[in-house]
């Protein structure tokens, strides 16, 4: 095969959720190594790759609208190949080959090494290419993907129709990546998989969650471990002293619910009950009592009735969730829930996210009026860029992106892990400052 040019100038453009930020941090690291120029903006490019997003029907149009916006420069710039990976483009690899013309080639979800080898003209150098990741958030903190696929049968989730199976990594080479990571000046990771609770049950012989946190919590240099995408049903109580005694893991659980009414829990075959669910939480709640709790919840599941919801609502007071986010149904074909009538009109669907997101308002608001006057350990994140006089940081409670950030006055190295005192608060901020 004849050499490929390697004057090429790569921009990635990665969508959707923060694994598929690892996927492209693989394949930015993957090309790097081999000689390829990345450049961060696409006008500058003459390739650009897009990982996109195929979750639910909003990240869809997101991708299409991006594919769409960047094949515009090859007909007004300079770009000269457009190259398409990840969900989007394993679920509909062969409907959009021939929908988008203006595409060069779609790769399917992990198609790391036949990315490289189509712009390199070589294979990736090293045998595992998570240790040539290139990280795309600031260098103090990144994500450790500790499995790919799922092999849950959430009837509203296409993720294993995009994904595939669990594949778990093995301990040693997670603990080596972690190791890896901390020596370019990572702090904090977070730990995360489309199911991290059944991290290791594929392997021969089987592996457990709390098996690898205990041992990423031995890994030298590294500050904190915070815990994503906890699958209620597969929570084991082992791992509940793993999570209170150890040094580096942060008393902040990520633990998707999705609804509270056993009905639609049923209906979305998520296998706890409310009861169990209620039951976990608390007891969670009581053994650890510094824990912090995320979770996300479904409105307009199909069948949803105004009780049901209630029944959402009514819980959501119970528990008192730290952190929250709410996603409106959207059917996804090919799915169990495909098959149900989606008989929620859309207004009722919206009605009912606003009154998730202004209870959640109200929670969180009262959670960060009993901060006020309290020192806790900021992480400093960024510089603010509309107030040269501040920073923006997250406490032990927040992890980057999705949660809330906090004010810091004054100046500090970024990623650096500060005592300050919190003297304002809002529903989703913090105001902070040195004592004194």
């Amino acid at each position: 095969m004849p050499a490929k040019d390697l004057n090429k100038k790569v921009h990635i453009i990665s969508l959707g959720c923060v694994k598929n930020t690892v996927d492209s941090e693989i394949i930015a690291g993957g090309l790097e190594a081999a000689g390829i120029e990345l450049v961060d903006e696409a006008e500058d490019a003459n390739t650009i790759i897009i990982n996109t997003c195929g979750f639910i029907g909003d990240a869809k149009e997101e991708s299409v609208e991006v594919i769409l916006d960047a094949a515009q420069l090859k007909i007004n710039g300079k770009l000269e190949e457009l190259l398409v990976a990840g969900c989007l483009s394993a679920r509909y690899k062969k409907e959009l080959t021939k929908e988008m013309p203006e595409v060069d080639r779609f790769f399917v979800t992990e198609d790391f090494r036949e990315i490289f080898d189509h712009i390199a003209a070589k294979p990736h150098l090293a045998d595992d290419p998570d240790h040539r990741r290139k990280l795309l958030t600031p260098r103090h903190y990144a994500y450790l993907k500790v499995s790919e696929g799922c092999d849950n049968v959430c009837s509203f989730c296409a993720i294993p129709l995009m994904r595939g199976g669990q594949r778990s990594r093995s301990v040693d080479s997670l603990v080596k990546e972690a190791e890896s990571l901390v020596t370019r000046g990572v702090k904090e990771m977070m730990v995360i998989a489309q199911d991290s609770t059944t991290y290791g049950w594929d392997l021969e012989p089987k592996r457990y969650l709390h098996e690898l946190l205990a041992e990423l919590d031995q890994v030298a240099g590294l500050e904190w471990i915070r815990l994503h995408y906890a699958h209620p049903s597969h929570f084991s109580r082992k791992l509940i002293p793993v999570l209170k005694n150890a040094r580096r893991i942060l008393p902040y659980l990520d633990i998707p619910v999705q609804h509270a009414s056993s009905k639609m829990l049923t209906a979305m075959k998520r296998g706890l009950d409310a009861g169990g669910l209620s039951r976990l939480l608390l007891n969670l709640r009581e053994e650890i009592p510094n824990l912090k709790l995320r979770t996300s919840v479904i409105v307009g599941f199909p069948g949803e009735s105004q009780a049901d919801f209630d029944t959402l609502l009514n819980f959501l007071e119970e528990i008192k969730f730290d952190r929250l986010g709410v996603f409106r149904y959207s059917e996804e074909e090919d799915t169990s829930g495909a098959e149900l009538e989606d008989d929620v009109p859309t207004d009722v669907k919206l009605e009912r996210m606003d009154a998730v997101m202004a209870l959640q308002h109200s929670i969180s608001f009262n959670h960060n009026q009993e901060l006020i006057g309290s020192e806790l350990e900021i992480i400093i994140d960024a510089a603010d860029p509309d107030n040269e006089d501040q920073m923006l940081g997250r406490t032990i409670w927040d992890a980057p992106e999705i949660d809330q950030v906090v004010y810091v006055a004054g100046g500090y190295q970024l990623g650096s892990i500060v005592k300050l005192t919190i003297n304002d608060a809002g529903a989703y901020e913090l105001y902070a400052s040195e004592s004194g």
